[in-house]
């Protein structure tokens, strides 16, 4: 593409001019077409792998665009990278939060709790209003036409979506595997009294459900073992309805699990359904059990819906079931789940 470039550029010069060009001394001016693709490739930068030392990637918006209306925009290709690809999100720690009310949940969780809310930009569809409570918060609002909507969204009717926000990680949200200067455990959380552990969970809907569950019963955090989808993917931000950058989540192995239950002296839960044949048989979840592990401080871990629990939880947790009188051998892990963080819910 370049270099097809440079020869047509070169053929519009008449013969002469194109032998004084040899003679670096004597300036040829740009053409118009050259300007122009220069304004085009200027115009948005994936500037520097790190531009504050952090290790991240940036991709900056010039501050003077207030408007975008094309889909083909490098601006929208950088927000459906974000979107589409876990590595990329983590490269440059940032997510899209799609709605109206997530955008919202988050900022007045962040407000209430006086930690700052990093909204980088706000996509706004044309002529819609900025969202209540919002609206003296300064961040880059840019209007976007319906189809920019619709694409990013990823819902064919973009009326039902109104504003799109490009957030920044949490600095409540920790990947131990990168993050190497992390090792002490007591800073993971701000308390550890209850901690869901999710094992292998990679559907991103029940994972999301579960990260609202926990923030809804006042877990104090999550901790994902590997094989759990990214808590930042699009279907699981929209199941968690933005909880992920409300609630701690930290990402780890066995090893660092193990950290902390040694630190906080906590008991392992691990919830598994009442099956004959299993080596341990699994406690029931009464309110007697219940009210035995009230005062302790407890991880509960949850496996996958298909292939359930790691052999490893199994032989680390205490294994406990919910009571049912039907025939079903198990419940959907998110609905599972949600039994198991309320009746564990930590009491005032």
């Amino acid at each position: 593409m370049l270099c097809s470039y440079k020869l047509w550029v070169q053929a519009s010069y008449p013969p002469h001019l194109k032998l004084l060009n040899q003679n670096s001394n004597i300036p040829i001016p740009k053409t118009k077409t050259q300007f122009q693709r220069k304004s085009l490739d200027s115009r948005f930068d994936d500037i520097d792998d790190d531009a504050d030392g952090s290790g991240l990637r940036k991709f900056a918006l010039p501050s003077h665009v207030k408007s975008i209306t094309s889909t083909s925009n490098p601006f929208v290709k950088h927000c459906l990278k974000l979107k589409n690809s876990s590595s990329y999100r983590h490269s440059h720690a940032s997510a899209l939060v799609v709605g109206t009310t997530p955008i919202r949940e988050i900022y007045r969780y962040k407000e209430s709790s006086q930690e700052k809310t990093v909204i980088d930009c706000l996509l706004l569809l044309e002529n819609a209003e900025i969202p209540e409570g919002l609206d003296t918060h300064s961040c880059h609002v840019v209007r976007v036409g319906s189809m920019v909507m619709k694409k990013l969204s990823g819902v064919q009717s973009a009326e039902s979506i109104e504003a799109i926000a490009l957030m920044r990680f949490p600095t409540s949200f920790l990947n131990l595997t990168v993050d190497q200067n992390k090792s002490d455990s007591q800073s993971w959380f701000p308390s550890t009294h209850r901690i869901l552990v999710l094992d292998g969970i990679q559907d991103p809907g029940n994972l999301g459900t579960l990260i609202r569950s926990a923030m809804a019963f006042q877990w104090d955090g999550i901790f994902l073992l590997p094989g759990c989808c990214d808590p930042f993917n699009e279907k699981a931000l929209r199941a968690s309805r933005g909880a992920s950058f409300q609630l701690p989540i930290v990402s780890g192995s066995w090893y660092h699990l193990q950290t902390l239950k040694d630190t906080f002296n906590m008991k392992m839960l691990a919830g598994h359904p009442d099956i004959d044949g299993k080596l341990k048989k699994p406690f029931s979840l009464s309110q007697e059990f219940v009210h035995s592990v009230a005062h302790v401080p407890s991880c509960l871990v949850l496996g996958s819906e298909g292939r359930g629990l790691s052999e490893k939880s199994q032989l680390k947790c205490e294994l406990v079931s919910i009571p049912m009188t039907g025939k079903f051998e198990s419940l959907n892990v998110s609905v599972a789940g949600g039994i198991f963080l309320f009746m564990l819910q930590p009491k005032n």
